[in-house]
């Protein structure tokens, strides 16, 4: 996820904290990455998974600031610290800005790790697709799976041309160190013209000979991801192995710390029950009709895991084990992912009466 370059307005202070860049490393002509010191008693809160991302508050003089996010490009396993990678968009504000302006020694607001691109597991095999800033969090992943994992991996990175990659050092290093278990791959559209599924097809079965056991993330534009997706199907791959890294620009204020009231007193006498799964323990709520599972949970001072709030980032993604909701929002989830019970807890409205939710 790199740089959804939506004018969002951030006016609040909300569940923001400053975290002072350590270091500021240019990755490429047109991309660099940003380090940052996470204070002991923060690292709790800042510890993240293999594959999300940061939402950043950047300072505009027409709003006030703007909300931009940015996949973690380091790893959880091997890095000291977060480090997030940024690259220039035409147009784009947030980017600009912060390929511009940032210093080491400067303070930037940022919202606690977030996203749901993440492995459930490192001890697999793993077929992983990119292209442009899409390596960042398929980086994340790879450092993490080659450190700390026990399969193999092979990444397919696709580039306008030699000058567009990002991370071609670190990339060399990765396939020097691990040579038995990593192959990388580069596609440079300048040479090997745009993939085709036909081609990536042939590549699947080619690279891990007709097997379809291995986990396959893809990262990047929504053309590549789509031609990715429909390559593995029809390579056979089945599509519970097959994860998009999905994010449409925000249009709220991810830092506002505005909970609010869930609902009315009518509301309440008309609430539905949900049993709710989270972090290994089990809690008991009314629900009300009118409001999100996310405000419900916030009301009762649960720590859900949320970003956005506006169904766009997947964080606060559940599996309904019984009943039924509404959403207003699910862009993010793929068609067979609703059919097998995914909701975005931030879109959720009960419908049943009694629910039973999993995080």
């Amino acid at each position: 996820m790199n740089d959804v370059e939506a004018d969002t307005e951030v006016v609040g202070a909300g569940r923001g904290v400053p975290l002072t860049v350590a270091d500021v490393i240019e990755e490429s002509p047109d991309a660099r990455s940003l380090v940052f010191t996470v204070p002991e008693q923060l690292r709790d809160r800042f510890t993240y998974r293999p594959g999300q991302f940061l939402t950043l508050r950047v300072p505009s003089d027409q709003t006030g600031s703007v909300a931009r996010c940015y996949s973690l490009a380091s790893s959880p396993h091997t890095d000291p610290a977060p480090k997030v990678t940024i690259k220039r968009t035409a147009g784009g504000y947030g980017s600009n800005w912060l390929c511009d302006n940032v210093s080491i020694g400067d303070t930037i607001e940022v919202l606690p790790p977030a996203g749901v691109f993440t492995p459930s597991s490192l001890d697999t095999d793993f077929l992983l697709w990119a292209a442009g800033s899409g390596i960042t969090p398929v980086m994340s992943i790879l450092k993490s799976a080659m450190a700390s994992g026990s399969g193999r991996a092979v990444l397919c990175y696709a580039n306008r041309d030699e000058r567009s990659v990002i991370f071609t050092a670190e990339l060399r290093e990765l396939a020097a160190r691990y040579a038995g278990r990593l192959t990388v791959l580069h596609w440079l559209e300048s040479v090997q013209g745009l993939p085709t599924r036909a081609q990536m097809a042939g590549f699947v079965h080619t690279v891990f000979s007709g097997s379809t056991t291995f986990e396959s993330f893809v990262c990047g534009p929504a053309s590549f991801m789509a031609v990715i997706k429909e390559a593995l199907t029809e390579a056979g791959v089945p599509r519970e192995r097959i994860h998009l890294e999905v994010f449409q620009s925000l249009a709220g204020d991810p830092f506002a710390d505005e909970i609010g009231s869930a609902a009315d007193d009518a509301d309440v006498q008309d609430a539905a029950t949900v049993r709710i799964d989270l972090d290994g323990e089990s809690h008991q709520l009314r629900w009300p009709r009118r409001a999100t599972l996310v405000d419900t949970m916030l009301a009762a001072e649960l720590d859900v895991p949320y970003s956005c709030r506006e169904g766009q980032c997947g964080s606060c993604a559940a599996t309904v084990l019984r009943g039924r909701v509404e959403m207003a929002t699910s862009d993010v989830l793929q068609p067979e992912d609703i059919a097998d019970g995914l909701i975005l807890a931030c879109q959720a409205t009960p419908v049943s009466d009694d629910l039973h939710i999993n995080f």
